[in-house]
């Protein structure tokens, strides 16, 4: 068996989520990216290996992505007995994939490399308009209506560097007990009127960095001091945080290893 490491871009909208989801045991018929993905590798590679009983491709994420979240730098491994002409095979599964996925890089790697577990750094940039007047090609970003003051907000981030236990941005609800997580960078711009957060971490909760964006957004727009991330971090409870805002406009870009 050969293990081969893909680079996915993709626009979240019309997906459930990068990955497959079950309920009751049983697959929940909603398209994600993993399904389509597995359904074009799996039409390339006859419908699985050879060897294995015609078993489908399985195509294992870096990470799940939520409905709406976009991707610039997904990375996805799975495993073959089929000989794959990188090349070829790079230009055969674009053209079968929809045209809001594509597959950047097709690499062979070793099979101890695993897309999710070996993973060092995941990159998250979240983007939104600050204007009070609505444009024609905003697209699906969000607008804020207030104006916020940039220097603030990164005085907020950066109490949110290093290991921390992130349990207040984490969704209520959620399952997976994991919270520690470890921000390397947390930084803001503006370019006209679009704002810019980019955060890299060795991992995040579930809609850890919408919740982060929405606690900025609630100190910037009840003029708050910047030190109050800091007690919202401390708290360690979702109800001290602020709303998780829309996924629009939030994008994997990168996963380093």
């Amino acid at each position: 068996m050969t293990r081969w490491a893909l680079t996915v871009q993709y626009k979240g909208k019309r997906y459930s989520g990068s990955q497959i989801q079950f309920k009751n045991g049983k697959e929940i018929a909603e398209p994600t990216i993993q399904g389509e993905l597995e359904k074009a590798l799996s039409t390339l590679i006859k419908c699985g290996n050879t060897k294995n009983n015609n078993r489908p491709i399985r195509a294992i994420f870096s990470g799940r992505t939520d409905k709406g979240v976009n991707s610039l730098g997904q990375v996805v491994h799975f495993d073959t007995d089929e000989t794959i002409v990188a090349s070829k095979f790079l230009y055969q599964i674009n053209e079968i994939l929809p045209d809001d996925i594509s597959v950047t890089d097709l690499r062979k790697v070793d099979d101890r490399f695993h897309a999710q577990k070996s993973a060092k750094k995941r990159y998250y940039r979240f983007e939104f308009i600050n204007r009070k007047i609505k444009n024609a090609f905003d697209g699906d970003l969000m607008r804020v209506k207030f104006e916020v003051n940039t220097e603030r907000m990164q005085n907020s981030l950066n109490y949110l560097l290093g290991e921390h236990d992130f349990s207040s941005f984490k969704s209520s609800g959620t399952l997976n007990p994991s919270k520690i997580c470890t921000i390397y960078e947390a930084k803001v711009s503006k370019t006209g009127d679009k704002v810019i957060i980019d955060i890299v971490g060795n991992r995040f909760l579930y809609n850890m960095v919408r919740t982060i964006v929405g606690t900025l957004l609630e100190i910037e727009g009840h003029n708050l001091a910047p030190e109050h991330m800091k007690d919202v971090l401390e708290a360690k409870s979702r109800k001290s945080a602020g709303a998780t805002v829309s996924p629009y406009g939030l994008t994997l870009m990168k996963v380093e290893y």
